[in-house]
This record gives structure tokens, sequence and C-alpha cells, in this order.
């Protein structure tokens, strides 16, 4: 049941709307199945698989409105969360905000379905495990790995006519292998929507490679430098940008993108020319949804141009109060990059260290989108063009804004979490003190 054909989904939320008593209704369904396997010490611990449902309704009088949930279709079940929410609507305040339902929309479909993720079995994702616990055990490393994978559906509809179906799939594996002395440790990961491209086994090769590499690190004197960033790196530190990117926070002061005096600094170059970044649902590496949360259709955007900001979110009721179009934020992030690899950029530096990844990220402050955090599961040392030795671990206070106002060079982007990143070398980046942490 858990996985509804777009006919089945919509003769499901036909049913819904005709039982509503309010002015307006709006509801959304969905449903998935999938499974996982995760390992620890060498050993798998866990493995299971798990199918979901679920129906959302709101109902809508005036600027009241109430919702309501449910994950047990029956007609029942159905009338009673319809009941639910036209209940809580008529006991709620009136929203300001609110705004009237959207009509019916065309959404272009997204290449996001894979059969072949669809098919997963539990022997697919033991494969993973003993492919990752193998290798690890003859290089005297312990492995702990994660590997999820799904197939969903999801549908909206509402009393003015909307329709929209959509469905996905996703398959994603993250694994840390420590030295057997618990000297060393390296990091991979890797995600895709088509589970036979995911990969796991060479990601699990890469972190063997590195916690093996990292033992003995040696001590490096806190301070400004030369970084090249792992994407896994970059990703983690770049995901407090994205959520700036909202024309109402910076008009209203919120935001590094507040301009002083009123107004936001739309149009402006604020970081290296390098600096692209662009969001596209139907980008055939990173698929998104065809669909942004309020329901309008998505759209192919770009939100940084040669480092000059192109464009901000702006939802609805903004949009309306300010002139402006409405543009839902990005769903998927593609930041455009050079050729070459990791390698490639190692061998361009004079010196500088390498990062795995960041771990334990914590925002200081909002308005500079400064953040700290630590290195972990693999810091090297750069001399030459090459990897010398491994180092300790270090704390780093650091802004993306700055981050990406001081990149050196970008190889070719890789995906890392549905988005499209490329490894980054980056000038004068602040480490402000040192770890004991492997």
């Amino acid at each position: 049941m858990a996985m509804l054909t777009e006919a089945q989904a919509r003769e499901l939320l036909d049913r819904v709307l005709k039982q509503s008593q309010a002015e307006a209704c709006a509801a959304s369904a969905g449903g998935s199945h999938g499974g996982n396997i995760r390992y620890a010490r060498n050993t798998v611990t866990t493995a299971g698989e798990e199918t979901d449902q679920r129906l959302n309704v709101t109902a809508i009088f005036g600027k009241r409105s109430g919702s309501s949930s449910t994950n047990d279709f029956s007609s029942e079940s159905i009338t009673a969360c319809v009941r639910r929410a036209e209940s809580l609507a008529k006991l709620s305040p009136e929203n300001p905000e609110s705004m009237p339902l959207l009509g019916a929309q065309s959404y272009r479909p997204t290449p996001a379905w894979n059969d072949r993720t669809d098919g997963v079995t539990a022997m697919d994702r033991a494969r993973i495990a003993a492919a990752s616990i193998q290798p690890a055990k003859a290089a005297k490393c312990v492995a702990a790995g994660f590997e999820n994978d799904s197939a969903r559906w999801t549908a909206n509809a509402n009393s003015a006519g909307q329709f929209g179906y959509h469905r996905s799939t996703a398959a994603a594996f993250s694994v840390t292998m420590r030295t057997d002395d618990e000297t060393g440790s390296g990091y991979a990961t890797t995600d895709a929507n088509d589970f036979g491209g995911l990969g796991a086994e060479r990601a699990s090769q890469s972190a063997i490679q590195k916690a093996v590499a990292s033992r003995q690190a040696r001590a490096l004197e806190p301070g400004k430098y030369t970084v090249i960033l792992e994407p896994p790196a970059s990703e983690e530190l770049l995901g407090f940008l994205w959520g700036q990117f909202n024309a109402r926070n910076a008009d209203e002061g919120r935001s590094f993108l507040a301009k002083q005096g009123g107004g936001n600094r739309l149009g402006e170059k604020l970081f290296d020319e390098s600096v692209t970044v662009r969001s596209d649902p139907w980008d055939a590496r990173i698929p998104g949804a065809p669909w942004g949360g309020d329901g309008a259709p998505a759209q192919a955007t770009t939100w940084i141009d040669k480092g000059v900001v192109k464009s901000l979110a702006c939802n609805r009721y903004w949009a309306e109060k300010t002139g402006r179009s409405p543009l839902n934020g990005p769903g998927n992030i593609i930041m455009e990059g050079g050729t070459g690899s990791v390698d490639d950029l190692i061998k361009g530096t004079e010196r500088g260290i390498l990062v795995t990844r960041f771990w334990y990220i914590r925002s200081v402050d909002q308005q500079t989108v400064l953040a700290t955090g630590l290195t972990r599961d693999g810091t090297f040392y750069i001399e030459n063009g090459q990897i010398k030795h491994a180092v300790k671990n270090f704390r780093f206070n650091e802004s993306p804004v700055i981050m990406l106002n001081n990149v050196d060079a970008l190889a070719a982007p890789v995906r890392i979490n549905g988005s499209l990143l490329p490894p980054m070398r980056i000038r004068d980046f602040t480490f402000t003190s040192l770890s004991d942490a492997i």
C-alpha cells in the first residue's frame, strides 16, 4: 500500500477534498518503502526494511486554517482526519499572512526515479557491508558504516484545482574507518538516485587509505592556512550559507545580505568571480522535485553568477507585499567548478592542509555566517605538491562568505548529499586551536 500510482494518488486526494466542508481545502499524501544496514566494529548491528504512508489535510475558513494527519487511508480515518482539520481551523487565530490557494499548475517531471533502487534487497545491502568490512579487516581497520535506500511518492491537491504527483528514489552510504590501534581515522560518503552507481566499495577503500595514512599525526601551529576542502567538508560548512538567500530575511536586516540602511544586496558582487551557484531539479545528476514548498512549479535558478548575487528566494506573501515575483528556495545546489580532481589541487599546492571533513559545526554569528567546528577523519599537511604527513585536528572559525571570497582553485564538481560541489582550494582559512581528537 505504501507506493501509489498517480491515478491511485489522485483518487485518494479527490476523496479527501470531496469530504471537506471548509471554504477551501488542501491535502497532500505520500508513501515510501526502503531499507538500511548498519555496522560497527566490523560487525553488522542492525538491518531492516520499512514502509510508510501519510496523509495531511488542511482546512481553511477565511484566514483561519487547521491541519490534521493520519497514516490510515481507510474511509473512516480519512473522514475523521478531515473533520479534525476543520475543527482545528475554526479554533485557530487568523493568519495575517495567509495567501489564497494556488490553482491548477503545470509541473515538468524530473528524472528522480530509478527502478534499480526501487528493487534493492536485503542481500544487496549485505553485499555492501561485506565489501566494506572485509577490506577493513585486511587493512587492520575497524569499519562503522550505514547504507539506506528508499523509493517514494508524493502528491498534493487542493480545492482550487491544483494537483501534482512525483516519485523518487535515493540511496546513501557513509563509512568511518579507524585503524585498530585507534591512531588513524578516515571517512567517505556517497549518494545516488541509482543504487547501482552508489560506489560504496570505492568509498570504503578511500576511507581505509585515509585511516592508515593519518596515523602518527604531527601538530601544526594554528593560524591561517591554504586548505583543500574535499566535498564532504565544504558541503557541511556551505550548508550554513544557502538558507541566507532569502529576500525577506535580507530586507528585514536578518542576514549578511541585508544592506545597511535598508533593502538587500541583490546584484552586488560579494564572492570571488569563480563562484557560480545555481539549482536545477531537472539535472540528471541530482534530480529534485518538480515543485517547491508552496506547491508552485520549481524553477532552474542561478543564485550566484561569477560572484554576483543574482536571486533571492521570496514566498508568495512577501512577493505580493513588496511587488516582486515569488521564488522558491534552492531544492538542490550546483556549484560550478573547474576540471581535475583533489589530487590535481594537491599537485598545485606549495604549502597547505587537506581537510577530509568537518565535524560538530555550530553557528557563531548568523549576521556574518561565522561558524566553528573541528576537522576530522583525515587531515594532512601538503608541501611542494605532495602530502607529507598527517596532522592533528584543528578547531576552525570561518564564514563561508569569506571562504568563497578566498577561492584559489576549483576542481570538477562531484555529487555530495544531493548537491554538486567541487573540491576547493581556499586561501587564509582560519584554524584557531588544536584538537586531540582522532
